[in-house]
């Protein structure tokens, strides 16, 4: 008796359709069109979902936990602000921030996906300032039905193979059901970027030759270009004493060989292009693709107990584990003394003379890459019941139900340098009796340090390695409980039609817990874990009505109150009208108040921390490591959002099985929670803002030699402004040539973002929209043309992005350039180039003996396009939105047990 409202609305009258904008996504097209073996993978392709998380672009996400993750993000404002609920019920977060896992989902008794795109927080709760994405779930399946896939890439990696089951039955004379399914999944990890796109060396280079008088660029995008001050077994980047840097340039190769390096025609403090560029390997050294694995099952068990009421019980686990390389352990900065006896057998005694100490950088060929290596635990348990009544001559629907999920998270970052050890083992001396050991051993013999010799490639011993490196890691359990009600029912009739009411209440906590032992709180040059406690709790309480006035015009509301724990009470509302003048045609227009509350993370986080480099204004800009350390802010209001949405639906009669539609959506958020990064500080600071100052401390020669501490606050504005187009067409082929077989199915959708920025109030806000280094591209768009007949389905694929910038702060210009500023430096080239692909999915119905089973081929970027390259360094391209691994392949079979 359960019934799948997909209007976008709570009310639950039939025929009824709601102003707000939506997309539903159905289990055929799912079926037809997915991918890969990931649901989150298809529904990242529809345009309105921009910016996603997504192993492939989250592998260098340290610290935070977000690696590994799918997280949906509703026109590119951020995973928070994108409402996820499975069967319209909220899911407990696989982070800290409250981010959840699609992959968490029962893939396989996926019915539809409902994407509803603009403000929703009045109807569906807080946190949908973008919108609700909410995958229903089969109530009612019956037999048994298998899958069994497995693909790989035409480059010879990114293997992967799926085996999921489901079944259902009915017992006590069709008034139960009962419902299992599970799944494993397996993908390789590509652990090294060895596609020719990614050869080059494209880097975007702090143009040497650049002073604010003589007109030059300030930045230039350039080829054959590499880290000058990092070298896979260490380079001399200065050296101090009577000859001060007579010995840069020195670089140490396999066996320790000495070589000098060549600077080539161009090169500034950290990067040369020409010469020597190639030896650098950090940019090849960085993971393609993750490692992942994942197993799940979920049950699912309804008794009517009467023709009116229905009870259901709900049980879900999933097991995830994510491996990605995070890049080498770069070290851009350390010093040896002149009495190294590493230093004095690479370079010998003459080399040195006059030579006090040498600073160096390395990438550290030697020591095994980083890891991301993070498991995921994480159950969901449900119980309720739905049904219906009739009060004073008017049907009641009513559904009720109590939820607890809990996640247990080990966050691991493998192959990590412990700073202090690494200080240690290598300030290196040679002892009394000839050896060469670590100079704290000689006061300390059983400290267990092993000296350790950085100056080439396969030079460090084990023993040196295993003291330097460790696995800090964190165990978070993240619980949340939540509880509901919702009636709709119609009190009574207007002269145009039935009047209809959606009310309802929920009850939510959410809470957060962690260990890290001691020894992992501190002293690594990336983790540095510690535990994060705290809960908030929520209450709401809703309604919802629709009004029939006559003449085609539907008025509909909402309103929400919502009481937290934390930062108190907030209202939010809907008020929506469609007008339909004739059957062919649809206004729809909508304005609605939303929020957004602090998660966990912003609220209560202990000291997140992630390292990177930045351009120190101090310092002539030169690129410069630091650690920037996150607390929470506990203090913290929740964010407020004015969307307006506007749309129109045609369906012609003159053109039956054709529908088109347009809508336009204009969201602007107020007392954003944000955060002000470390090159912003830096930045102020030199500008001579002395509060940001306070924000950061210089260690000159400790690694890495600034340290940044910041929190959230609500300070910030973000403005989206966009529009999507979509447009569905179906048909018989012998309605367009006689004796054609099948019929043709034409599927398109597409947005364009005209708008999409942050403005923090210090700087001057920059669009991002069109900027595919930092934001959406303009436009993003997906069409497909499906063939059906006698059980044969060919689904041919165009997905692509418009061409844009590397970030529209930019200004372009060759010479003659007016001054460059922070806001808008200058640059040599800022265009990205746009990108179509292809896809093909082809599926047949068979027979094995008397089992009714489907086969099928599903080839992504058929025609095997690199990606778009974008001057960055690293990995030369956005893998948020080109396709970064080249043709996939994957085949399978379905099959259905009677």
């Amino acid at each position: 008796m359960a019934e799948v409202v997909v209007t976008g609305t709570r009310i639950a009258r039939d025929g009824y359709k709601s102003p707000t904008a939506l997309t539903v996504v159905t289990q055929e097209e799912i079926r037809t069109q997915a991918p890969t073996n990931n649901l989150a993978d298809y529904v990242n392709q529809i345009p309105a979902v921009a910016g996603s998380l997504r192993p492939a672009n989250t592998r260098l996400y340290l610290s935070n936990g977000l690696a590994g993750i799918n997280a949906l993000n509703l026109r590119n404002l951020g995973v928070e602000r994108t409402l996820v609920l499975v069967d319209g019920r909220r899911s407990v977060g696989s982070s800290v921030t409250g981010a959840v896992d699609v992959n968490n989902v029962p893939q396989a008794l996926v019915k539809s996906v409902e994407i509803v795109t603009g403000g929703a927080s009045a109807a569906y709760g807080s946190d949908a300032v973008s919108g609700v994405v909410n995958f229903i779930l089969v109530k009612d399946f019956t037999g048994l039905k298998a899958t069994v896939e497995g693909g790989g890439t035409t480059h010879g990696d990114g293997r992967n193979y799926l085996v999921s089951a489901a079944g259902g039955k009915r017992f006590a004379g069709g008034r139960g059901h009962v419902m299992v399914s599970g799944e494993y999944a397996h993908r390789d990890g590509i652990f090294n970027v060895d596609r020719d796109w990614n050869q080059h060396g494209d880097r975007l280079l702090t143009n040497p030759n650049y002073t604010a008088p003589n007109g030059q660029p300030q930045y230039l995008v350039v080829t054959n270009a590499g880290t000058n001050n990092t070298l896979p077994g260490g380079i001399i980047n200065s050296s101090a004493g009577a000859v001060a840097n007579s010995l840069r340039g020195l670089y140490f190769g396999p066996g320790g060989s000495v070589n000098r390096y060549d600077y080539g025609a161009l090169s500034n403090a950290t990067t040369t292009v020409g010469g020597d560029w190639a030896l650098a390997d950090g940019n090849r050294r960085i993971g393609l693709d993750p490692q992942d694995d994942r197993r799940g099952v979920f049950g699912r068990v309804s008794f009517a107990l009467t023709d009116t009421v229905t009870l259901f019980g709900e049980a879900a686990y999933n097991w995830n584990r994510s491996v990605s390389n995070a890049g080498p352990s770069l070290t851009s900065s350390y010093t040896l003394s002149a009495s190294n006896p590493y230093l004095v057998a690479a370079l010998g005694p003459t080399a040195l003379a006059g030579v006090t100490s040498v600073t160096l950088g390395t990438s550290a060929q030697d020591f095994p890459y980083r890891k991301n290596y993070n498991t995921r635990r994480v159950q969901r348990f449900a119980v309720g019941g739905e049904g219906r009544f009739d009060a004073f001559g008017r049907d009641v629907r009513w559904d009720a139900y109590a939820q607890y999920g809990q996640s247990d998270i080990t966050e691991m970052l493998r192959n990590i340098l412990n700073t202090s050890r690494l200080a240690l083992a290598t300030d290196a001396v040679v002892a009394p009796g000839g050896a060469i050991v670590c100079r704290s051993t000689l006061t300390d013999p059983t400290n267990g340090c092993a000296p350790l010799n950085r100056l080439g490639v396969g030079v460090a011993s084990a023993a040196a390695i295993d003291y330097v490196l460790g696995d800090p890691y964190r165990r978070q359990r993240f619980a949340q409980t939540t509880a509901g009600f919702n009636l709709s029912f119609d009190p009574f009739s207007t002269w145009a039609g039935p009047m209809s009411v959606a009310t309802g209440a929920e009850y939510r906590r959410e809470a957060v817990s962690g260990f890290v032992e001691a020894q992992y709180r501190s002293g690594w040059s990336v983790g540095n874990f510690l535990p994060t406690f705290g809960h908030y709790t929520v209450k709401e309480a809703y309604a919802e009505v629709a009004v029939p006035l006559g003449a085609g015009i539907d008025l509909n509301g909402a309103v929400r109150g919502t009481d937290y724990s934390t930062s108190g009470y907030v209202t939010t509302w809907k008020l929506g009208a469609s007008y339909r003048p004739i059957d062919d045609l649809r206004f729809r227009l909508v304005r609605s108040r939303d929020i957004r509350a602090a998660n966990l993370n912003e609220l209560y986080q202990r000291g997140t921390s992630r390292t990177n480099s930045l351009n120190d204004p101090f310092n002539g800009n030169a690129a410069t490591p630091f650690i920037e350390v996150t607390t929470g802010n506990p203090n913290l209001r929740p964010e407020v959002a004015d969307t307006w949405t506007a749309g129109v639906i045609v369906q012609p009669r003159f053109m039956p099985g054709f529908t088109t539609s347009f809508d336009y959506f204009d969201i602007q958020v107020r007392d954003a929670i944000g955060q002000v990064y470390s090159q912003t500080i830096v930045n102020r600071c030199h500008d001579g803002l002395k509060e940001y100052c306070a924000a950061f401390t210089r260690t000159p020669g400790a690694s890495p030699e600034l340290s940044v501490n910041l929190s959230p606050f609500n300070f910030a504005r973000a403005h989206a402004k966009a529009f999507d187009v979509a447009a569905t067409y179906r048909t018989p082929l012998d309605a367009i040539a006689p004796k054609l077989p099948g019929d043709l199915t034409l599927r398109f959708s597409a947005t364009h973002y005209i708008k999409n920025y942050i403005n923090n109030g210090i700087d001057a806000p920059t669009d991002s929209a069109g900027a595919h280094g930092s934001g959406a591209p303009r436009w993003i768009y997906r069409l497909a043309a499906i063939y059906e007949n006698d059980g044969f389905t060919a689904t041919a694929v165009a997905r692509g992005v418009s061409a844009g910038t590397i970030d529209n702060s930019y200004v372009v210009c060759s010479s003659g350039c007016p001054a460059s500023t922070t806001a808008h430096p200058t640059i040599n080239a800022n265009r990205v180039a746009g990108a179509v692909y292809a896809d093909l999915n082809l599926t047949k119905k068979v027979r094995l003996a008397s089992t009714p089973a489907e086969a099928f081929l599903n080839i992504t970027n058929l025609l095997d396009r690199d990606p778009v390259i974008i001057a960055s360094g690293g990995l030369s391209t956005n893998p948020t939105y080109y396709d970064y691994l080249g043709r996939l392949l994957r085949f399978g079979m379905r099959f259905a047990f009677q």
